[in-house]
């Protein structure tokens, strides 16, 4: 059976293996989980087969639903995932692409890690819309956009059952964060399933998840449908369109 040994590089060079998996994006999560809470120059590398555990969109959208209901089985909050998966990115910040299982295992590692407390900067700040992300920053400005919309949330007050249908986030007049206002998924399930779905697809009517709408309907702009597609890598675009589509797809 195949292992990734997870090791680390202290700040005086010497080396130790810390841990084995036999899952290649465990093992990844557990290194972000552990790089980014280091304060000092310590490295953590897992060492391991290369082969990847997600090589499609499919692949990589049950990984993500796993996840989400992990998360939702723990009582983990989508604010708390939203504020731990920002946490967990910073590490791969100056990364271009990220492949699927690196993607998978930043989605992990949030559901280990303490979230990063929410800064009351991030609720006062200007998030611009921009319709083209393509930078960890543009990742980023949604996410926190996300973070300070749910925060606005909890100060409103409970959601009501309806809220999955669809609801504004009551931003103060002039408030400018990076999407509008529309929500409709709660929950960290909800928002990966419906993340990865809008954004990547790979959803298949098996999972009982979602069904095709019955006759005619008005699509999404790019709506991606179900089945199996290769990836190599995805771009913070593809990510900061996920994020999108965990707010605003259904």
């Amino acid at each position: 059976m195949a292992v990734w040994e997870l090791w680390r590089q202290d700040d005086n060079g010497n080396r130790v293996q810390i841990s084995a998996f036999a899952d290649r994006i465990e093992a990844l999560a557990n290194a972000l989980a552990l790089e980014s809470g280091v304060v000092h120059k310590q490295t953590y590398w897992v060492h391991g087969p290369s082969d990847p555990v997600c090589r499609t969109n499919r692949d990589l959208y049950r990984r993500l639903v796993r996840e989400g209901e992990q998360m939702n089985a723990a009582g983990h909050s989508l604010d708390r995932f939203l504020r731990a998966w920002w946490q967990v990115s910073r590490p791969l910040s100056d990364q271009v692409r990220l492949d699927l299982d690196t993607v998978a295992a930043m989605v992990a590692a949030a559901g280990m890690v303490e979230p990063a407390p929410l800064r009351a900067s991030w609720r006062s700040a200007s998030f611009p819309y921009t319709h083209e992300p393509t930078t960890y920053a543009h990742w980023e400005a949604i996410v926190l956009s996300q973070i300070a919309d749910l925060a606005d949330f909890v100060d409103q007050g409970p959601l009501d059952k309806y809220a999955y249908f669809g609801v504004a986030a009551p931003r103060t007049a002039g408030c400018a964060r990076a999407l509008t206002t529309t929500w409709y998924n709660f929950d960290p399930n909800t928002y990966l399933e419906c993340g990865a779905a809008g954004a990547l697809g790979g959803w298949s009517e098996d999972d009982g998840i979602r069904k095709p709408l019955p006759g005619p309907h008005a699509e999404l702009v790019n709506e991606r449908e179900p089945g199996d597609q290769a990836i190599d890598f995805l771009g913070w675009d593809d990510l900061a369109d996920l994020a999108r589509c965990g707010q605003q797809y259904e």
